[in-house]
């Protein structure tokens, strides 16, 4: 297959506590359906560096988390990680080390590997977002086609995920722009750009630029 959309080709699985977990798989996509059994499963195992704030919900000590924010079960928010005003995780995240979870930001069944940004107003479901990539204020992923038909990933192959619910997988290092949507079943290669306002589908090759679906440049050295 000539799309480098496995697990692989995008993450370094040494910067998040998925690392085991994620190698069992070949595509980001199959990893979706268990990260609630996943969280729980690693929380039990977790070190008194964590408090377990309520059944579930872990959270480390060097973590801040603003009295407005919520935490749904089950979840983990990692060391030197920020969840400011009103985020709302609602279920199954996996936050990483260093990580921002903006002010009205809202998870859901996500893995955020470590120095992830989702800083203002940023919508992440059904996703995993790699290290230190970055969602710009407003920007989203949307992860349930209109028609309610499964998802497929569109690459120079089609993928069926067999999912109904499916975001995005950004691979490590991407700068996604302001107010740009993330259509169901997209996958961004590592390092690559998205301009601000994109409407964005299928696959988008490691270290390019998205300026439009027309326009998909590589970047230069």
């Amino acid at each position: 297959m000539s799309d480098q959309i496995r697990i692989k080709d995008l993450y370094d699985l040494n910067h998040t506590q998925a690392k085991e977990y994620l190698e069992q798989y070949e595509f980001p996509w199959q990893a979706l359906k268990g990260i609630g059994d996943l969280i729980v499963s690693l929380g039990e195992k977790l070190g008194e560096d964590y408090t377990e704030v309520k059944e579930h919900v872990w959270v480390h000590k060097t973590a801040k988390v603003f009295d407005s924010a919520y935490l749904g079960a089950p979840c983990i928010i990692g060391p030197e990680t920020e969840v400011r005003q009103c985020a709302f995780i609602r279920s199954n995240a996996l936050v990483g080390s260093g990580c921002v979870v903006g002010n009205s930001t809202e998870l859901k069944n996500v893995i955020l590997f470590d120095k992830v940004q989702v800083p203002h107003y940023n919508y992440v479901g059904d996703s995993i977002l790699g290290f230190k990539s970055h969602m710009g204020a407003g920007s989203i992923t949307s992860n349930v086609k209109s028609d309610k038909t499964l998802v497929v990933v569109k690459g120079e192959e089609h993928y069926a995920t067999g999912l109904k619910k499916m975001g995005a997988m950004l691979g490590d290092e991407v700068e996604v722009g302001c107010n740009s949507v993330l259509n169901p079943g997209t996958v961004i290669g590592s390092h690559s750009n998205v301009y601000p306002l994109s409407r964005v589908r299928g696959v988008i090759p490691a270290n390019h630029i998205f300026k439009d679906q027309e326009h998909i440049v590589e970047k230069k050295n």
